[in-house]
């Protein structure tokens, strides 16, 4: 019997930590190699917050994916004393914003405290009148299993102040925040692969496992199949964003492990397989590439990747970096990418 074959057509990461310095440089490929473009993350140290910032983090970027076919979708830190001036100056150069919750999660101390409307709402209304999307990791500093579904009376405080703001509800792993985009015109979100493939179980069940750690943490078997059923079916207001994190691995098998999950290099194969054990590769184009193009506006390379139901295993590691199922046997390898 011939194997399968699937081809996927301008692959996007819309959430992606590329990092900085050596570990850019170590990483970036990773990525490049196979998705055409990414939407990329701005919480360096110090954060990507001005203009000069940006383009000087967009050149290194790109000088680090070399010859690579891949567009770096820029965002900006989200500071509360942006106006519009501002926004109206670096619009051009940014594909969104991204707002954390101060200190919520990696290198997010910058972030806001509390979530006063009023003192928002300039930002937010010129970033509304600019077309400019707001990206949210929604949380809180409750319970950590409840710290999404908590933030949700938030999105819908946000969603109903600035109607005509775009966001998204970035890496969402719970079922209260899935029913939170259809309650909401201008709500959207991006889902991860290892939140539609594990549960807290996975992660803390047994042995500790450092490499399946994350913010959000993995939840309950229940929002897991809330996440399947949203991506499987390719619901036009959720796309693919990897979150994939990567940190040295002496950051990851220590005591004070780092968060993070580092899919970049096998996401594509693992969507592959799990759209396929579910019957649904009709809707996997849609959920990696079509959804995003029609919710940011954006028209990417073109680059298609050839995926092959072979067994791949999963290196030990990339250039330092654990992946998610390291030495481990997936399904489907990656045969061929072309691009134009």
């Amino acid at each position: 019997m011939p194997s399968t074959i699937v081809t996927l057509d301008a692959p996007l990461d819309m959430h992606l930590h590329l990092r900085d310095e050596v570990m850019l440089r170590n990483i970036a490929k990773a990525s490049a190699a196979t998705f055409s473009g990414a939407l990329i993350m701005p919480n360096l140290v110090p954060p990507v917050s001005s203009k000069e910032a940006l383009l000087a983090y967009k050149k290194r970027i790109t000088e680090a994916i070399g010859e690579e076919h891949f567009t770096p979708y820029m965002t900006l830190f989200f500071k509360s004393e942006y106006d519009r001036a501002f926004l109206e100056s670096v619009r051009e150069e940014l594909t969104a914003i991204k707002l954390y919750p101060a200190g919520i999660t990696t290198n997010s101390q910058g972030g806001v405290s509390g979530f006063d409307i009023e003192a928002l709402r300039p930002s937010l209304e010129a970033m509304s009148d600019l077309e400019i999307p707001l990206c949210i990791h929604g949380e809180t500093n409750g319970f950590v299993m409840d710290r999404e579904a908590e933030f949700v009376s938030i999105y819908e405080k946000l969603a109903s102040a600035f109607p005509k703001l775009k966001i998204i509800m970035e890496h969402i792993t719970t079922k209260e925040s899935v029913a939170a985009l259809d309650r909401f015109e201008n709500l959207h979100a991006t889902i991860t692969v290892h939140h539609l493939l594990i549960t807290l179980d996975d992660v803390a069940g047994g042995m500790l496992q450092p490499h399946l750690f994350c913010k959000p943490i993995a939840k309950r078997p229940q929002d897991r199949e809330a996440l399947l059923k949203v991506a499987l079916e390719a619901h036009p207001k959720v796309m693919f964003g990897s979150d994939s994190a990567p940190h040295p691995r002496h950051a990851k098998e220590t005591c004070g492990c780092a968060a993070g999950v580092f899919t970049a290099p096998i996401a594509l194969q693992l969507l592959t397989e799990l759209f396929d054990t579910h019957r649904s590769l009709e809707h996997i184009q849609a959920f990696i590439s079509g959804n995003a193009q029609k919710i940011y506006g954006i028209a990417p390379l073109s680059k298609k990747v050839i995926l092959e139901k072979e067994p791949f295993r999963v290196p030990a590691e990339y250039n330092g970096v654990v992946p998610m199922y390291a030495s481990e046997e997936i399904a489907y390898s990656i045969k061929g990418v072309r691009h134009g």
